[in-house]
């Protein structure tokens, strides 16, 4: 019985499937642009979009220069959106915007083009071309239209880009840093990459990250310097010390920059005493 009624649903499974293709197969021969269109929409609607796409790339020449030639375009990016093609929707709707700058779609079209790119972003290891075009995007989008029903997610989705950006900067500014001193002092290199980070990026959730990098850095410049340069260096540590300590208090890297300081206060500490020293000769020889 069971066998029965199993094959009684592929067979009806097959015929859903053959008769749907079928369907489809005589739209696309058909010479009827408005039924090829109007089963565009119907597919579209079923979120069927690649059929919906194919049909609405085959009526684009048949509506050229006609005021369904807009809706057709704006379909079409649509449906690779639909599908996840998101560069190719991207250039869908650039070309959108270029040949309708005052359409009906235009606020959705600017917005989308962002959107798009954010959406194919790859991680933050690899090229970061598509993140720039949708901050790009996304930031001429607010500029334009700093009250439309698109504006929060595009701040939203902004931030999350800068913030890959952001981050980055930060694994390469580790990076340098775990290559320590080798073939050359990459402790300065990731102290700039982060200092550049928090200038280009000023509001990123690797603020804390950043400003340890830097002081952790000088610190270990500090310490694998020659005496003629350590002092300065343990100044210039000292600085970072107390800015670190003072941005972030309850920093879980406390302990640590308290051990460090101990540290660049040992160095100080012997300057000074050198100080007195020297003081207390130029004392005796003025006797």
């Amino acid at each position: 019985m069971c066998n029965k009624r199993y094959t009684y649903f592929i067979f009806c499974l097959l015929f859903v499937l053959l008769n749907s293709c079928s369907e489809y197969q005589k739209v696309l021969k058909s010479k009827d642009y408005e039924y090829k269109y109007s089963s565009a929409l119907k597919y579209f609607d079923e979120k069927k979009y690649a059929k919906a796409q194919t049909l609405f790339e085959d009526v684009t020449a048949h509506f050229r220069g006609t005021e369904r030639s807009e809706d057709v375009l704006a379909y079409t990016a649509r449906c690779c959106m639909g599908q996840k093609n998101y560069e190719t929707a991207a250039e869908f709707y650039q070309t959108y915007i270029r040949s309708y700058p005052k359409g009906r779609y235009i606020i959705e079209a600017r917005f989308m083009v962002g959107h798009a790119y954010f959406m194919c972003s790859p991680d933050a290891r690899l090229d970061q071309d598509q993140t720039k075009k949708s901050i790009q995007f996304f930031t001429e989008f607010v500029e334009l239209y700093p009250d439309s029903q698109y504006t929060n997610q595009a701040y939203e989705e902004m931030g999350k880009m800068t913030n890959k950006l952001a981050y980055k900067e930060f694994l390469n500014a580790k990076l340098y840093y775990n290559l320590g001193s080798y073939l050359g002092n990459n402790y300065l290199s990731s102290e700039m990459v982060a200092q550049n980070a928090l200038k280009n990026y000023p509001s990123n959730d690797y603020q804390e990250d950043f400003n340890w990098l830097i002081f952790a850095s000088k610190y270990q410049q500090m310490m694998v310097s020659f005496e003629e340069s350590k002092l300065d260096r343990a100044h210039d540590a000292e600085d970072e010390y107390y800015n670190f300590v003072t941005q972030f208090p309850d920093s879980k890297r406390i302990n640590s920059a308290e051990r460090m300081a101990k540290d660049i206060r040992k160095i100080l500490n012997k300057e000074k005493a050198e100080e007195v020293k020297k003081t207390r000769k130029e004392k005796d020889i003025e006797i």
